[in-house]
């Protein structure tokens, strides 16, 4: 009889009941959500607008001995310069497709602590006494961190366009639905590094350690400030592995129309996700013990 039961269950049984309940305790902490939007949006902000490269490459004139050069010139030469360097005149905009990146980066770390916690409050204990598929507890909760790094991406993405985001002319719904296609697979990747990572941590110190350890690394070796093509040459292969790059060429192709790699882009970004997930699948096997 109880073999029979449990043959009944599906393989995905419990898997929206995990993801529920880590979402919860999300939307019912209003001040989590806040503080987690609190870093891009300075980033947007403050050093978006601040590292205004427009003006410095136009709106000035410079005054050569013996040379007289129109302020118009000028100014064209510096957009110029900018859509060479950045793929658009826009530094801002350019910065903005980036921080969508970013918010899923930040998001999808805090994923490995709530395994942490369930473990250090017995929750994890309970949850392995019922007949859920532990490859399900994995799933689980990187599904509700996909959820909540889409739709805090959303709002990144709104504020932005609040302090002078501009796409390109011939933008469509399908880009957006491409752009956040691409955030999905990068945020189902990284939760599932993230929650891989936690399996065997038993103090949120330790898990904390890690975050903070590849937090600025995954962002500073992406093209989130700055193209591949301007850093240093022994950079540019760390950058050509790291998931945030080719999230961030999907971001700004579609959105600003910034030549990239779409195919490529798309297939680096669905192996890092089903190559990850399995990987957490299957030590879930192995680590989670009753």
């Amino acid at each position: 009889m109880i073999e029979e039961e449990k043959n009944n269950y599906s393989v995905f049984h419990g898997l929206w009941t995990l993801a529920s309940r880590e979402l919860k305790k999300w939307y019912k902490a209003p001040v989590i959500l806040l503080l987690s939007l609190i870093q891009p949006i300075f980033w947007i902000g403050i050093f978006g607008k601040a590292m205004n490269l427009g003006s410095i490459f136009t709106g000035t004139s410079y005054n050569i001995p013996g040379l007289t050069i129109p302020k118009q010139v000028l100014d064209q030469i510096g957009l110029e310069i900018l859509k060479q360097t950045f793929g658009t005149s826009d530094y801002f905009s350019f910065l903005a497709a980036g921080m969508l990146s970013f918010i899923v980066l930040f998001t999808s770390m805090q994923s490995g602590m709530s395994i942490v916690w369930d473990r250090r409050l017995g929750v994890l204990d309970r949850i392995l006494t019922t007949p859920v598929a532990r490859g399900n507890i994995i799933i689980g909760k990187v599904l509700s961190a996909v959820i909540r790094s889409l739709v805090q991406a959303t709002i990144v993405l709104v504020v932005a366009i609040l302090l002078g985001m501009t796409f390109y002319p011939g933008i469509n719904p399908l880009d957006f639905l491409g752009v956040y296609a691409a955030l999905f697979l990068m945020a189902f990747g990284l939760s599932s590094l993230f929650l891989m990572l936690a399996l065997r941590v038993t103090s949120w110190e330790s898990q904390m350690a890690i975050m903070n350890l590849l937090n600025l690394p995954l962002l500073f070796t992406s093209n989130a400030f700055y193209p591949v093509k301007s850093m240093p040459y022994w950079l540019k292969p760390v950058a050509y592995i790291n998931p945030l790059t080719y999230s961030n060429g999907v971001a700004r192709g579609l959105l600003l129309g910034i030549s990239t790699n779409l195919g490529l882009d798309f297939l680096y970004l669905g192996l890092f996700a089903l190559i990850l997930s399995t990987i957490g699948i299957v030590l879930s096997w192995k680590y989670l013990s009753k």
